[in-house]
């Protein structure tokens, strides 16, 4: 259901402005985005997992904020990460 630390790790890699980068606004999307598809696939088979969508939605909401303070202080940054991720907006 979660993501394995390789999947963390290449995510991290791909999203990272600068080495050791861990903590700029891509990689938290980047990384929440990768966690809300997994638990996507999830709720495919397990329809009626309740707890569960309550902490999806609460990274749907957490990813929202982050993308909201990035649009609002890099309109390109913003437009170039929600390409790179394939995030409808």
């Amino acid at each position: 259901m979660s993501i394995t630390v390789e999947e963390k790790a290449q995510v991290i890699k791909d999203f990272a402005t600068k080495e050791g980068d861990t903590g700029s606004p891509e990689v938290q999307v980047a990384i929440l985005t990768k966690r809300i598809t997994a638990l996507t696939e999830h709720f495919k088979s397990h329809k009626k997992d309740n707890h569960s969508r309550r902490g999806l939605l609460m990274m749907v909401a957490q990813r929202r904020k982050l993308l909201d303070y990035l649009r609002g202080k890099n309109e390109e940054r913003y437009r170039s990460l929600i390409s790179r991720l394939g995030i409808r907006r």
